[in-house]
């Protein structure tokens, strides 16, 4: 039984997390860590017992040798760290959204084709025990036949929403119903169709967004139909983030760890109710150690992966595909029209829109989201919201 030797490249919060999950996976080891902040290389290092701490990753991989990379940080520089970190040969686990353009994303794959490794995208639901219920439950025929898929976020900003929350409702849905030929979109901003002054820098650099209302029709492969709401609410609320499986004879009910359902087509008060499933996961994963447990999911996914000489759940290719997806709402919503998958036109089509109507790139926003909020609303006339 190989063991995996894993180095972790940013150790923020999302690297902390991934840390954990590989340092609690029996069959992963995290032999080396990178950061060019020294407290956060200190900080998880000591945590996970790793002293093999550096501020650069091509000496990290050649003095270490591991197996994978994660990639845990910001969007914008997936792609540089992607492209530096697959020249060595070794495969990596990214961030979601895997790349700010389709472009980028493409680059990435051929890369990695060209080294003969994977790229796996940190959409740790997909591989999750909640959606491996859902999934188990279809396949059983307990909802009759998939008919229509519903997802909403957590209330951002609908651009920013799709960006980061969407990409995990997304390929939720993927893992359910297969690959999305066509979109089409609905896109506002103050209650009006966005235009393009209204295309803005993401907060959090995850490229270029528009809309504060976002809704989306999602036409899949398999006949399956669906719909994609990115709301901005007044406060945030986690609650609302989910995806709900229409079937023929019931419906189910996904978010992280939760998953639920209804042995009706249809929901009224007072007559059937919503039961729990149970998720399911590994024998061999511990509640009381550090990881969570998606993201420990996601690592013994890999695992297995590699042990089966096969690709990842995740797969860089639906990673990719999420992101089509992604474009497809920004330019469905932008022109007015459906959008056919996937795109020959690789570029960001939000920027193309732009340079047509002879527009440069917009002015830089802040980073955080609160402080972009604030800017936005600014440009919105709306300072004293």
């Amino acid at each position: 039984m190989r063991q995996y030797r894993v180095a972790i490249l940013g150790c923020r919060g999302r690297g902390t997390a991934a840390g954990r999950a590989y340092h609690q996976h029996p069959r992963t080891e995290v032999v080396a860590l990178c950061d060019l902040v020294p407290e956060l290389l200190t900080t998880l290092g000591d945590e996970l017992e790793v002293g093999a701490r550096y501020n650069d990753l091509d000496r990290m991989i050649e003095a270490e040798a591991p197996d994978i990379v994660a990639i845990p940080t910001g969007t914008e520089f997936h792609y540089p760290l992607a492209m530096r970190v697959l020249e060595h040969g070794v495969h990596i686990d990214i961030e979601k959204p895997i790349c700010t353009t389709l472009a980028e994303a493409d680059a990435v794959l051929a890369k990695a084709a060209e080294k003969g490794v994977q790229v796996a995208v940190h959409h740790q639901g997909r591989t999750g025990g909640a959606l491996q219920a859902v999934k188990v439950a279809i396949a059983e025929g307990r909802i009759g036949d998939l008919r229509f898929i519903q997802g909403s976020g957590k209330g951002y900003y609908g651009g920013y929403g799709l960006m980061n929350i969407a990409t995990h409702s997304l390929n939720a849905m993927l893992g359910v119903a297969g690959p999305v030929r066509s979109v089409q979109a609905v896109a506002l901003t103050d209650g009006r169709p966005i235009t393009p002054e209204d295309v803005v820098p993401s907060p959090s650099g995850m490229g270029y967004i528009a809309g504060e209302h976002v809704t989306a029709a999602l036409s899949f492969e398999r006949g399956i139909s669906g719909v994609l709401l990115q709301h901005r609410f007044p406060e945030m609320d986690s609650t609302a983030y989910m995806i709900e499986i229409y079937g023929t004879e019931g419906r189910l009910y996904w978010k992280s760890g939760a998953p639920w359902i209804l042995t009706t087509p249809h929901f009224a008060p007072g007559q059937a109710v919503w039961q729990p499933l149970d998720p399911i996961v590994p024998e061999h994963y511990d509640p009381a150690g550090p990881a969570s447990v998606e993201d420990y999911q996601f690592a013994d996914e890999y695992v297995q992966a590699l042990d089966e000489g096969r690709v990842h759940e995740c797969s860089g290719d639906a990673g990719r595909h999420v992101l089509e997806i992604l474009m497809g709402i920004f330019e469905s919503g932008a022109r007015g029209r459906r959008v056919d998958l996937p795109q020959a036109e690789r570029d960001h089509p939000l920027l193309r829109w732009r340079e047509e109507h002879g527009l440069d790139l917009p002015d830089p926003m802040p980073r955080p989201y609160a402080e972009w909020l604030a800017a936005e609303d600014g440009r919105l006339g709306r300072s004293g919201s």
